[in-house]
């Protein structure tokens, strides 16, 4: 796939997902599949999955062979004062919209040659930018038809 292909494709994956949270609504935030996490918990997830991408994007462009950390999101979203059960979606929309508007910026600024530039993430191993842009082009998708099948139940 073309550059300006894969970028357009992360543009509509944020729309993709934009789309899905406006589904929701204060009443149905706290629904949730069986086993699964709510509306709300997922909002939140991708806010804080996408400020990760955010800084990931950066330093695999500015700093070569730079430590990518991994994270334990299940964690997160179990962590109390990180309010993923209770907290509103405004600001964490505002977030994944935000960081999502900077880091497509940044994509329509790179060269083909950019997405061979590598990191090494600190659970898989080497972690190219083409990596991080198929990993956060398919993310918000695959969360979003998790946000509608929470809204659904």
């Amino acid at each position: 796939m073309e550059l300006a292909d894969a970028v357009a494709e992360y543009r509509r994956a944020t729309q993709e997902f934009l789309d899905a949270a406006a589904l929701a609504d204060e009443a149905s935030l706290d629904r949730h599949a069986e086993h699964a996490w709510s509306a709300r918990q997922v909002i939140h997830h991708l806010a804080d999955a996408e400020a990760q991408s955010y800084a990931r994007l950066r330093r695999l462009l500015a700093e070569p062979g730079t430590v990518i950390q991994g994270y334990d999101e299940a964690a997160w979203a179990e962590c109390d004062a990180l309010g993923y059960r209770e907290l509103g979606v405004e600001h964490a929309l505002g977030v994944f919209a935000a960081v999502r508007a900077a880091s497509a910026d940044v994509l329509g600024r790179i060269e083909p040659a950019d997405l061979e530039r590598q990191g090494v993430h600190s659970e898989s191993g080497s972690y190219s930018l083409a990596q991080w842009l198929e990993i956060y082009t398919r993310h918000p998708r695959d969360h979003a038809r998790q946000l509608r099948e929470a809204l659904a139940s």
